[in-house]
């Protein structure tokens, strides 16, 4: 009876610690139990099962003739269905990936519709599906959940007014690019991950040569902190109604100063000038300025008559700023818990000139919908779904409809506020915005 013990503890022993292993490593270190364990058998499945998959999603089509007519007489078997054209498998370290060559008569939707399936018969986290090229797509294999546990990409494409801010659902990076998308909106309950999306975007503006302008209303809690390399900090509506009248008088010297290079008469109204500021010579183009909104609610709020005539030209000037900015260099990130027309009037207005949309948990549907519900309807109940136990997970959408679930990584603010005192020798030149730069403590140069 001893003996049997012992050897059954001799063999299951081993086995119970290399199981118990292997589920800690998974939980605590998903990304080395997908390189070890899950790569390998996801990889042996996907190459044993391709063709009976494809099958079984619809997704093979009849033979060519020749191919027929050459299975019958080579081997007089009956001719089978083929799947698209599978290229070499490529792996990395969240999943896998594998390029397909569509059949004709077969587009991307056709393999889009099937991504659960795929998934199911894999045995993986998620399947997504890109096009390369006309008639060829990709499908990219995510081995676990991404989002659980953010790692950033080591390699991203980040760049002049390019910061790579979160993490997308499919395992690359989400880049908020002020050239392609010039004006964001950001909403989310408390605690939901906004103040963690901004120091991102700050932090990674910080070393570029761009100036930084922030309107923080509530006493500059969220913004003060990254003072050191603001060229202007408005921290109440008081001071935000004497800075944006500057911004938007930057903005007309910017449309002058094209109009010189470009000799456009000083008769054509400057939404109908279509070229910008890049295309001036670098050494006359002058800096971009990024604007940042936090808690926009605030900025509309009023208690007295006096107060609504300043909240009405305060609006006006956003809305000026959203429309004809892009050109002149200026771009705007407006953040705050709700945007809809309760907070009157030019809200709604605004709020369509801001193409870019993220959306973190919201406290109802309502927020979501004015967030997502007017450029990417079917997000809206994925950005509601968002758990309270996942702070910075959020829904980025845009104006094409497209939408994909992201998750900022965490900063800490003295981590932020130390990359903004180390980039502070970097505030450009604007001396519009002299009068408005936060008085900091001395910082020495670091040229």
């Amino acid at each position: 009876m001893s003996s049997e013990l012992l050897t059954v503890l001799g063999v299951g022993g081993p086995a119970a610690v290399l199981g118990g292993g292997a589920v800690w490593t998974r939980v605590r270190y998903p990304h080395v139990f997908w390189s070890a364990v899950g790569l390998p058998v996801s990889a042996a499945r996907l190459v044993g099962s391709y063709g009976s998959v494809m099958d079984a999603c619809g997704l093979t089509v009849p033979p060519s003739r020749l191919r027929a007519l050459a299975v019958r007489a080579a081997t007089r078997r009956e001719v089978r269905p083929v799947p698209p054209r599978r290229g070499l498998l490529r792996p990395t370290s969240t999943g896998l990936r594998l390029r397909m060559r569509l059949a004709p008569g077969q587009e991307m939707a056709d393999v889009a519709a099937s991504t659960e399936r795929l998934r199911h018969a894999w045995g993986v986290h998620a399947v997504h599906v890109a096009e390369v090229k006309p008639g060829t797509v990709e499908l990219r294999l995510v081995g676990y959940d991404v989002l659980n546990r953010v790692r950033m990409p080591r390699r991203t494409e980040g760049g002049f007014l390019r910061v790579p801010v979160a993490l997308r659902e499919d395992a690359t990076a989400f880049v908020r690019d002020y050239r392609t998308v010039p004006h964001q909106l950001t909403l989310g309950a408390t605690l939901a991950g906004k103040s963690m999306f901004l120091r991102h975007l700050v932090t990674g503006l910080a070393p570029q040569p761009v100036a930084l302008v922030g309107i923080d209303c509530k006493r500059g809690v969220e913004l003060a902190p990254f003072a050191p390399r603001l060229s202007a900090l408005a921290t109440d509506p008081e001071q935000a109604a004497e800075l944006l009248p500057v911004l938007v008088a930057l903005m007309e010297e910017r449309y002058d100063l094209i109009r010189a290079r470009q000799r456009i008469p000083g008769d054509v109204p400057d939404a109908e000038i279509t070229s910008d500021v890049w295309g001036l010579p670098e050494h006359e183009r002058p800096v971009p300025v990024v604007v940042f909104v936090d808690e926009v609610a605030e900025l509309f709020l009023t208690a007295t008559r006096k107060d609504e005539e300043r909240r009405d030209e305060m609006v006006t000037q956003l809305i000026r700023l959203a429309q004809l900015g892009r050109a002149a260099g200026i771009y705007l990130e407006v953040c705050g818990q709700r945007f809809g027309a309760e907070l009157g009037k030019g809200a709604t207005m605004l709020r369509a000139q801001l193409s870019g949309r993220v959306c973190h948990r919201v406290n109802d549907e309502a927020s979501a919908k004015m967030a997502l519900g007017d450029i990417a309807p079917d997000a809206v109940i994925a950005a509601c779904a968002i758990p309270a136990e996942r702070p910075g997970l959020a829904v980025a959408g845009d104006s094409s409809g497209g939408w994909t679930r992201i998750r900022t990584p965490y900063l800490s603010l003295a981590d932020a506020a130390a990359r903004c005192r180390d980039s502070a020798h970097l505030v450009p030149d604007v001396p519009a915005l002299k009068p408005f730069q936060p008085l900091t403590a001395p910082v020495e140069s670091k040229g």
